[in-house]
């Protein structure tokens, strides 16, 4: 009676301790806890890059070891070893401009300049950078976000400024697509963020903001500013990264434009993240421009969402 009472309690405990590990809610078992994807405050290795890149601006991943990346005074494209932490190659592909982004397709790649202006330079590996140069008809003045839209075969170019004048777009930002076959811009924006929704979103998932306070208002009003300064689409998830620099913000939105997650980002890792891009297995890489600091690399690892 003792044995039958014994396996009986045994198989009870079994079964409570199966149905806690298949409950997501269940945050003490370690089945039941959700590993994030990502740990973006504590980076699994941080590069102090060279002050030849103290204004590194853009990157797009070449291979495992190696990156292409620009700094946003110089017409100036780095191949730069990550592995050795050096600068393998530099090559000048065009004369002094606000370079913001790159991306690659293939073997091509492509490097935004700020007023819209796209230099294609069609196969890096021959060592020919002479690059052909397209006029984006983007309507924004100021650019920073660049990425390569594989699904779509298309570029995503992120208006860091307004689109238009008027109170109707100040709280709008847009995400407009350039068509690689057609070789045209978007007549619309493709992605169309509404500030006043994100900020919502952010207070609601206790995303501390800054405050601005105004003369003869008692009322402190949450700043979001928005400022697209770099985008990526993830490999695995195919979800749209996108980072505000001047926030210490990284935004995470579906395919449809819809936020999904807000990432606080530690001001003394990320002083002003300009970079971001994706390796295949979807490890994240986020550049910092030095302002006060050395320029910096960071590489996190990806633990699956």
């Amino acid at each position: 009676m003792k044995k039958m009472f014994f396996c009986a309690l045994l198989f009870f405990s079994f079964c409570t301790h199966a149905q806690r590990a298949d409950d997501p809610q269940q945050t003490g078992s370690p089945f039941g806890e959700k590993i994030p994807a990502y740990n973006f405050n504590k980076p699994d290795r941080v590069l102090t890059l060279p002050d030849t890149l103290r204004e590194v601006s853009g990157l797009t991943h070449l291979d495992s070891t190696t990156i292409a990346c620009i700094q946003d005074e110089n017409g100036i494209l780095f191949f730069y070893d990550i592995a050795n932490n050096c600068i393998k190659k530099q090559v000048r592909f065009y004369s002094n401009g606000d370079y913001e982004g790159i991306a690659r397709v293939g073997q091509t790649l492509f490097i935004l300049r700020s007023d819209g202006m796209l230099f294609e330079i069609p196969d890096y590996e021959t060592g020919n950078l002479e690059p052909d140069s397209i006029r984006t008809g983007v309507p924004a003045n100021n650019n920073e976000g660049l990425c390569y839209d594989a699904h779509n075969n298309r570029l995503l170019i992120a208006c860091k400024s307004n689109t238009s004048k008027g109170p109707e777009h100040q709280d709008k930002r847009a995400i407009y697509a350039f068509d690689l076959k057609r070789r045209k811009l978007s007549d619309q924006p493709v992605f169309i963020f509404d500030l006043a929704a994100i900020k919502k979103f952010a207070l609601e998932q206790g995303i501390r903001l800054p405050v601005n306070v105004k003369k003869k208002e008692e009322k402190a009003d949450p700043v979001l500013r928005f400022r697209t300064s770099a985008i990526a689409i993830h490999p695995v998830s195919k979800k749209l990264y996108l980072l505000s620099a001047v926030d210490h913000l990284l935004f995470i939105f579906d395919m449809s434009g819809n936020i999904e997650h807000i990432e606080q980002l530690n001001q003394s890792v990320y002083n002003k993240a300009e970079g971001i891009g994706f390796f295949e297995n979807g490890d994240v890489l986020i550049s910092n421009e030095a302002q006060q600091k050395k320029p910096t690399l960071l590489r996190i690892r990806y633990h699956g969402d």
